[in-house]
């Protein structure tokens, strides 16, 4: 997606470029070889080529904001069973980033984290800087309820419909519902595969506010 993306961006498509599918794993070792001229890749593989003398940077997902995202995503029968298991995970997203970020002990927090994705502090702070975390839950809420999600799924459909990863049994990019914070539904609305909530996230919100007040002035 992200190829496509940077592709359509100077006017071209992969119709243009010869195409190699590589594994993680043999990612730096391909950007190093004779013969490769650019590199679709991610962290922690990003950061590595990056630091190599011929590497430029033409095109990343700042330049297509809020498009690809990391998402926690849980069956819908499965929240709507056990509610507590979302507010469990909103909870501890946010308590996370609090630590990170926390100034007597984010770095220890970071540095832990860094060494069990198996890279260290200064490759993980590199990785940090580039990706937006949505750190407060009102930053959470404010993103899942505008209308950017609804914009960018609607690309993201129509993308995969285009390269048949909706299955051979669709017949438009519309087959899969996607249903919004708002409660619209883009596509079908008797088959919805993916839900956006901002339940849990809002939740956290009102948490933080009343643990403020408790606290006093």
């Amino acid at each position: 997606y992200l190829l496509a993306r940077a592709l359509d961006s100077v006017g071209l498509s992969e119709r243009d470029i010869e195409l190699i599918n590589t594994s993680d794993a043999d990612m730096v070792s391909a950007w190093a070889g004779a013969g490769v001229e650019a590199l679709v890749t991610w962290n922690p593989m990003l950061a590595e080529i990056r630091g190599m003398p011929s590497a430029n940077a033409v095109f990343d997902s700042s330049q297509i904001p809020g498009e690809i995202l990391d998402l926690t995503v849980v069956k819908t029968e499965i929240l709507e069973a056990h509610p507590e298991l979302g507010h469990a995970l909103a909870g501890a997203w946010y308590e996370t980033i609090a630590l990170m970020l926390d100034e007597m002990r984010g770095v220890a927090v970071r540095e832990h984290m860094a060494a069990a994705s198996g890279t260290d502090l200064a490759s993980f702070d590199n990785q940090l800087e580039t990706t937006y975390l949505f750190p407060t839950p009102d930053d959470g809420v404010a993103f899942v309820t505008s209308e950017a999600p609804q914009e960018t799924m609607q690309r993201v459909a129509e993308f995969s419909f285009s390269k048949g990863l909706l299955g051979p049994s669709a017949p438009d990019a519309e087959f899969v519902g996607i249903e919004f914070a708002d409660g619209t539904v883009w596509g079908n609305s008797g088959n919805v595969r993916l839900r956006f909530t901002e339940a849990y996230m809002a939740a956290a919100v009102k948490a933080a506010m009343e643990a403020a007040a408790a606290s006093g002035p």
